[in-house]
């Protein structure tokens, strides 16, 4: 059965943090706003299943390996920690709960409607949300938003079933501790969900078809946290393809073979994660229909306001080209919905950071010095290690450097690369850097308190001039 339901001037299909963030700011600015999802728990893939689970697993993590390794340097002497894996997820269950219900506030403080239920676009102008039981509802909307993120890319020959062979969702969900763990994808993700499971006990091999892991950042980044990662047990095989994968009651037999061509070899594990990259979701929307333009990859093409090619339809985040992180939805959901309410909303490209979870973290902000050599860039380079760092050392944590790359002629920031404690924290500084235009001399000249880990920022900073106090 279907029925009429209300009009609004904005409908954002996708209660991810880019669709979320976007309806809050529309409401804010005097939008009437539905915000439709096929979840009742708002906040998408990132809070229900993606980033905030996975996030709360490795500090939990960490915490077990940390107790288990490093408390004796510190005097601390207690007897091998036991894991409650049950314990541990549901602890991060209720992380993502209380999350969740935090949206839910948001939206009823905000007087946004939000609708449950599988959204299509009918016409422009028109939703439907179909609900759990069939029931159909058709709605008004001056304007529609998509936002409705990505998926796992599938791996040919790899048959998912989130129990022997899974996806980051059935890796954050496991039961059990995998006696051996293949994850096939040495990309963000993949290195995240295996560094966690590694620190409770598992052994993971990474299988990366190229000759590098964290293909996307900066080349030294890459090989840094290779090392790294190796120290703590991670055993990496790069430069090979998975070919075909066997599930069995007792686990999965794997087919390899050089990236290159050659003989296939054979590796059993217990279970296999499937990280290879993610695709545009945009199943049972509608688009065709709407007359929605996509462009080779799936993705819908925008201008640069997020207008598609149908007037009064609009698309943010992960269904649009561009890094598939939630910090880039959100910045382009905030921007979008002040463009509908006639202001200047705009995203700052050069400025977006990527940060890997693991321990250390690794993030990047700007250009890599592979892309500056690419584009014939002149450009200066300041590195400086945390075992210089009088803070990672009393700490403990003094593996990695940060890195800053700076235009040989006007010594703007022109990138900038940390691989340590709090690497994604730190990373901020540097992206306000750049959003500014900001020297490494400004950086340089500004105070940094002692001790900290951005004093390191700061030696890097100093470091391109050559001049860096501590080394």
């Amino acid at each position: 059965m279907s029925e009429t339901g209300s009009n609004f001037d904005l409908i954002v299909i996708g209660s991810g943090p880019g669709g979320y963030v976007a309806a809050i700011r529309a409401a804010q600015l005097g939008l009437t706003v539905a915000c439709v999802d096929k979840r009742e728990s708002l906040g998408g893939t990132c809070l229900n299943i993606g980033c905030i689970p996975s996030k709360a697993l490795l500090h939990s993590s960490e915490l077990f390996a940390r107790t288990g390794h490093d408390l004796a340097a510190h005097g601390i002497l207690v007897e091998a920690p036991k894991l409650d894996l049950g314990a541990m997820m549901a602890r991060k269950d209720k992380v993502v709960t209380i999350l969740t219900k935090g949206i839910g506030f948001l939206f009823k403080k905000n007087k946004i409607t939000h609708l449950v239920g599988s959204a299509t676009i009918t016409k422009p102008g028109e939703v439907s949300v179909t609900a759990a039981d069939g029931t159909a509802a058709a709605y008004g909307a001056t304007n529609i938003l998509i936002a409705t993120g990505s998926v796992t890319t599938p791996l040919p020959g790899l048959d998912i079933d989130e129990e022997r062979i899974v996806t980051s969702t059935g890796a954050l969900a496991l039961s059990d501790v995998p006696g051996h763990m293949v994850v096939v994808g040495g990309g963000y993700i993949g290195l995240e969900m295996g560094s966690l499971w590694a620190r409770l006990g598992a052994r993971v091999t990474v299988v990366e078809f190229l000759d590098r892991i964290l293909a996307t950042m900066d080349g030294e980044i890459g090989a840094a946290m290779q090392e790294i990662l190796e120290k703590q047990g991670l055993e990496f095989r790069l430069g090979t393809k998975v070919m075909a994968a066997n599930a069995r009651k007792d686990g999965v037999g794997l087919t390899l073979e050089p990236a290159s061509g050659g003989k296939p070899e054979s590796l059993d594990c217990d279970t296999v994660l499937v990280a290879v990259g993610r695709l545009p979701y945009t199943e049972g929307l509608g688009l065709e229909g709407a007359g929605v333009k996509l462009d080779d990859h799936g993705r819908i093409e925008v201008d640069d306001h997020y207008l598609t090619s149908v007037p009064g339809i609009y698309a943010i985040g992960d269904v649009i080209a561009g890094a598939m992180l939630a910090h880039k939805a959100e910045d382009e959901g905030l921007a979008c919905a002040e463009i509908l309410a006639g202001q200047s909303g705009h995203v700052n490209y050069g400025a977006i950071p990527g940060v890997v979870y693991t321990w250390p973290e690794a993030a990047s902000v700007g250009q890599s010095e592979e892309e500056l050599k690419a584009q014939g860039v002149d450009y200066k380079a300041g590195k400086f290690p945390f075992a210089a760092n009088s803070r990672g050392r009393t700490t403990g944590d003094s593996d990695g450097f940060v890195k800053i790359l700076a235009d040989a002629g006007d010594d703007r920031i022109l990138g900038a690369h940390i691989v340590g404690p709090d690497a994604g924290t730190m990373i901020a500084e540097l992206g306000l850097a750049i959003e500014f235009d900001a020297t490494a001399e400004d950086v340089a000249r500004t105070c940094h308190a002692h001790p900290t880990l951005n004093e390191a920022v700061r030696e890097a900073a100093l470091a391109v001039d050559a001049r860096a106090i501590h080394i």
